[in-house]
């Protein structure tokens, strides 16, 4: 009872802190605390479970022109952060056609190759990837990869007194690829495109090339 009459002057100190200053070193505490776990955390993680080594573009890279091993590097990035297709076995993109153009550092992906993948995600399922070499080569200056186009050709002449009728071979093509010029020339007769099709609408494109002119319309 005298105690509590008589406290001692640290207890009346005590006493009379108000409340916020406890509430503020509680929080600094708390925080203190996040920043400790944190750091556990960071030097506990596993690195080789949060970093994949992919397949990289070693510079800029052209369309069309099957990839080295001078063009392409391996490089350890964030699993989690890696676009789904990514490349992590340099033998299957040695040797492939780039079908567009890609920046020094660019994850390279399975639709990014010619192949089956490529096809499929451009056509749908069972899709082919056929070469369509054209009349008038000016065109394969205008499409680009991604473009919708159907693929014309006209009715064979058997009367020269019935002007020829556009016929549409395939609608709804998906430009892959349109190979570049080669350098030191100014025709582009060896130039193709490349469009994706169901497997029926490819090989009729294919067998029209061979015996009839073609060209595109764009949608």
């Amino acid at each position: 009872m005298a105690d509590s009459l008589n406290p001692s002057p640290w207890h009346r100190l005590t006493a009379a802190r108000p409340d916020w200053t406890r509430t503020v070193a509680a929080r600094r505490a708390a925080a203190a605390g996040l920043v400790v776990l944190a750091a556990v955390a960071a030097l506990r993680s596993d690195p080789h479970g949060d970093y994949t080594d992919i397949a990289v573009a070693a510079h800029d890279l052209s369309p069309g022109v099957a990839l080295t091993a001078a063009d392409i590097r391996l490089e350890r990035r964030a699993t989690a952060a890696l676009p789904d297709g990514a490349q992590r076995d340099t033998d299957q993109v040695i040797g492939a056609t780039l079908t567009a153009p890609a920046r020094r550092g660019e994850v390279i992906t399975d639709v990014r190759l010619l192949g089956s993948r490529l096809a499929e995600s451009a056509a749908g399922p069972d899709a082919r990837i056929v070469p369509v070499k054209l009349s008038d080569t000016a065109l394969l200056d205008l499409i680009r990869p991604g473009d919708v186009v159907d693929v014309v050709t006209v009715t064979p002449d058997q009367d020269d007194r019935q002007p020829a009728r556009p016929v549409v071979i395939a609608s709804g093509a998906v430009v892959v690829l349109v190979s570049e010029k080669a350098r030191g020339t100014s025709a582009g007769t060896d130039r193709v495109a490349l469009v994706a099709l169901p497997a029926r609408s490819a090989n009729e494109v294919a067998a029209t090339t061979l015996v009839q002119a073609i060209t595109l319309t764009i949608h």
